[in-house]
């Protein structure tokens, strides 16, 4: 594949969506690749479906966990098959709000389930599609969720205990450990342009080894 899958990690509040806008902007005025923004869960037709029911669903029986676990595969599958690898054979950069260390991190750590379990449904689902880079907006906890708070209406996630947020950033800090080639972190408590310039910089250096004209 030719194309590159860029991810963008976090705990709630951690500013990953205005960051992807901003970076794909400048991104598309570097390189005359296609950038493509994309998120999961949401990112085709059925994961949007997936998507309303993981986040917005309010019915009187609760998702149980290992469902939970298992619509967020289902949606990865579907959007690894139906979307990010076409647009990878096809040479695109594709910029994804949230991925595998979301999964390891939320229903791994925050919800306790299984991490080999975790681990072996992430490979069924990407068919062991990895991302070539994670942005880790690292924040604390507290302020993001605070961040959630002034945005209005909070979805299902959102809502959580502080501990189950802290479970879940314990998770990415586990993972930016064990996987620093991949993982890297950036101060997310940094003020907007800091934090979009230092990931020009990374972006910079990593398109630069890829070898892309920059």
């Amino acid at each position: 594949m030719q194309g590159k899958l860029i991810v963008f990690e976090g705990v709630e509040g951690g500013g990953k969506t205005t960051q992807m806008q901003r970076i794909q902007g400048w991104l598309q005025g570097l390189i005359d690749t296609p950038v493509i923004i994309t998120r999961e869960p949401g990112g085709t037709l059925l994961g949007q479906e997936l998507r309303r029911l993981l986040l917005e669903y309010q019915g009187d029986e609760p998702i149980e966990n290992r469902a939970e676990l298992l619509m967020y595969a289902a949606d990865r599958a579907q959007h690894v098959e139906g979307f990010i690898k076409p647009l990878l054979y096809q040479g695109s950069i594709i910029l994804c709000d949230r991925y595998t260390d979301s999964t390891i991190a939320y229903q791994g750590y925050g919800r306790g389930l299984d991490l080999n379990l975790i681990h072996q449904l992430n490979q069924i689902a990407t068919q062991g599609l990895e991302s070539d880079l994670t942005i880790w907006l690292e924040i604390d906890v507290e302020i993001g969720l605070a961040r959630t708070r002034n945005r209005g209406k909070m979805d299902r996630m959102e809502q959580a205990n502080l501990e189950f947020h802290q479970r879940v950033q314990q998770g990415f800090q586990q993972l930016a450990q064990e996987h620093p080639d991949r993982i890297i972190p950036i101060n997310g408590m940094l003020n907007l342009d800091q934090v979009t310039e230092t990931i020009q910089l990374i972006l910079t250096k990593k398109l630069t080894a890829w070898g892309f004209a920059i």
